[in-house]
């Protein structure tokens, strides 16, 4: 059976990925100029990401939907276990919402247009007013139920483990005034580890999404203790612990 999914990722799974994900950002860039980023900037991917866990035959469990009020914006921060994290919580988190990314993410052909175009907060730290752009942009954008979803870690693992959380989500958080849902991304790890790249061999595994109550973002320090303890306990003993990620 190992053999045969990786004949078939290699010949069928990966290249209608590709596909579909060229055929996505075509989709959002021209929908958000000539509709509205609210809906383009969000559904086509959501979209892509449902399709490409059922192309790869990968399973999923989502647990704790039942924590969100679908009226109400929030900062969802996230584990970065792996290559498949960006599909799982597009696909499956069930909110629209917008990313919180680096600067320099703008650059990577195609999907970095079509980020800039469905109106994801691009981070610029070259200065104070740079930050209170970016606090301004969020600001005007996550209204009316749109939330945001970051990775603290600002990498991907490289062993499974937890890395150091920065604080810039959860002090844009504050400063707008909303609260903070933990959430735990659990097998991507496993699925696909980072020393194999981006697009890889899959080592077949179930996938899980763990979305916890939400907590308050007024004290900066409390918040980001309380949410690494809380995506942690949720992970297998083996992924348990922080480790230090010298790529953050």
């Amino acid at each position: 059976m190992r053999f045969l999914y990786i004949i078939y990722q290699i010949f069928i799974g990966w290249p209608l990925v590709a596909v579909v994900a060229a055929l996505t950002s075509i989709v959002v860039i021209i929908g958000s100029i000539f509709g509205s980023a609210h809906f383009w900037g969000y559904y086509p991917y959501k979209i892509c990401g449902i399709l490409t866990l059922k192309i790869l035959l990968i399973p999923v469990r989502i647990e704790g939907r039942e924590h969100i009020d679908k009226h109400k914006s929030y900062v969802f921060v996230a584990n970065h276990q792996g290559g498949m994290d960006i599909f799982l919580v597009y696909g499956h988190i069930g909110r629209n919402f917008k990313w919180m990314m680096k600067k320099s993410l703008r650059k990577i052909p195609l999907v970095g247009f079509a980020c800039e175009k469905a109106h994801h907060i691009f981070v610029d730290k070259s200065g104070p007013k740079a930050i209170k752009k970016t606090y301004d942009d969020a600001r005007s954008t996550l209204q009316g139920g749109t939330s945001l979803v970051v990775f603290p870690e600002g990498a991907r693992t490289f062993t499974g483990r937890m890395g150091l959380f920065r604080k810039g989500a959860f002090s844009l958080a504050q400063e707008i005034g909303l609260p903070i849902v933990p959430v735990t991304i659990d097998g991507s790890f496993d699925l696909l580890p980072r020393q194999r790249g981006m697009v890889g061999i899959l080592k077949w595994h179930r996938l899980r999404l763990i979305i916890h109550p939400a907590i308050s973002s007024e004290d900066i320090k409390v918040a980001m203790d309380s949410s690494y303890k809380t995506i942690m306990s949720d992970l297998p003993e083996h992924h348990q612990g922080y480790e230090k990620n010298d790529d953050q």
